[in-house]
């Protein structure tokens, strides 16, 4: 094929103008429009936040596309546990909310429900430097996004800096072995911690899955053989049963809200959480020693040697029973672009971290140290699924709480460790042989 010269000079020209918008030149595309519908209206559903500043922020963005495009938008909320029942009701009966704030591989329960996302999410993956690995991950089957990848929310240690130096610490232990002498420590001084063994969509899972990790264990292979009953998977519950031993009571039926009533009650002193807990301490005259006692950081690290966590993770799901598809991507579109994203992630206070990278240059990741154990969430985060691939098994496996369970059942002394293991065993495998 000969090539002219005003042709070349012509695409030197079309990539020159990219690079200078910011767009790596190799995968410079162009921009998607999407018009809404005639009469297009649109009913989005979301977690309740934690952080007051995220609703608000997400609600003033919401307002800007109204006045934009005249396109209408109801935000009803539910609880984080029943974002995930919702969704799938909505799925499989076809209707209900245009849009749903999913939680983790949600969207592989029912791809074939969800709208194809792709032309949006390579656009906005190209605009802005790409997407991070592991909350793509969640939104997307092979090539295609089945989803919109949203944000994930940092898990961190928060814990009372006085309380961990009383109980004879200047400084957080970074190992698992270190952590449980903390923990000891901690309860033979009254200031005790609790970590969630309950049905606890994000604080349970988080916890879950940084023990049976940070022992080098697995729910399943790289080919997604069940491997859960495994001597690592042990090491990990007896390690679990230590830790259970050291906290205040009834920790077995805990949700996401109890750890952060716990702590801003004074029940405790060291848990794991969003940065939510900080905000409402450091906003609340009343909880202003509490405020100036907190510290955050990163979950010790065990036998594995390397740091692993989960990660709250949500995805925006457009499901083919919507009504106004084009005036849903035009929303998706704008609440995903720079102005709307940095206002949202800013609003936030570092609870909800950006799912592409860059935004990590917002500056509410270095405006307090309290966010840095945050401000890698999206970047760090290891999928639930791990070592296997995501989808209908690993989505179905955390729906239906298979390793929070066992841990729950080992620790309370329902089960035997082993038994424990077996059971976790037989349950996940229903998910992984269909």
């Amino acid at each position: 094929m000969r090539i002219r010269r005003r042709d070349f000079l012509a695409a030197s020209a079309a990539v020159a103008g990219a690079a200078g918008l910011g767009i790596r030149p190799s995968l410079a595309q162009a921009e998607p429009t999407y018009t809404p519908e005639s009469g297009a209206s649109l009913r989005l559903l979301r977690w309740t936040p934690f952080v007051k500043g995220d609703e608000e922020a997400w609600l003033a963005n919401t307002k800007k596309f109204t006045e934009a495009t005249g396109v209408e938008v109801r935000i009803d909320k539910e609880s984080w546990e029943d974002i995930r029942p919702k969704a799938a009701v909505a799925a499989n009966v076809g209707s209900g909310p245009d849009l749903i704030m999913c939680w983790f591989d949600d969207a592989h329960q029912y791809p074939d429900k969800l709208v194809d996302l792709t032309e949006l999410g390579n656009y906005l993956g190209n605009k802005y430097e790409g997407w991070y690995d592991g909350v793509k991950g969640y939104a997307t089957r092979g090539d295609t996004f089945i989803a919109m990848p949203l944000t994930a929310i940092g898990n961190a240690v928060v814990y009372r800096d006085s309380h961990v130096k009383a109980a004879g610490f200047n400084e957080f232990p970074n190992d698992t072995a270190g952590f449980l002498e903390l923990c000891k420590a901690m309860k033979a001084k009254g200031t005790p911690a609790g970590f969630p063994h309950g049905k606890a969509v994000g604080d349970g899972n988080n916890y879950a899955h940084w023990l049976l990790w940070s022992h080098n264990g697995m729910m399943v292979d790289e080919s997604g053989k069940v491997t859960i009953n495994s001597p690592e998977t042990l090491a990990s519950i007896n390690y679990a049963k230590e830790l259970y031993a050291t906290f205040i009571p009834g920790t077995e039926s805990w949700q996401d809200v109890n750890n952060n009533r716990a702590f801003l009650a004074g029940q405790v002193s060291l848990i794991a959480n969003g940065v939510s807990v900080y905000y409402t301490a450091k906003n609340d005259p009343k909880l202003a020693e509490i405020a100036k006692d907190i510290r955050t950081t990163n979950f010790p690290i065990g036998p594995v040697g390397k740091s692993v966590e989960l990660c709250q993770t949500s995805s925006l799901l457009l499901f083919k029973h919507s009504k106004y598809p084009e005036a849903a991507k035009a929303y998706i579109k704008f609440m995903m672009e720079a102005d709307q994203m940095n206002a949202w992630i800013q609003g936030s206070s570092a609870y909800c971290c950006q799912p592409l990278k860059a935004f990590a240059k917002n500056p509410i990741w270095t405006a307090d140290p309290v966010h840095a154990p945050y401000a890698r969430a999206s970047e760090k985060l290891r999928p639930n699924g791990y070592a296997g691939p995501l989808g209908y098994a690993s989505a179905a496996t955390m729906a239906d709480y298979v390793l929070v369970d066992m841990y729950a059942a080992a620790v309370t002394g329902q089960m035997s460790p082993e038994d424990a293991m077996k059971e976790a065993e037989r349950r996940a495998n229903r998910y992984y042989r269909v």
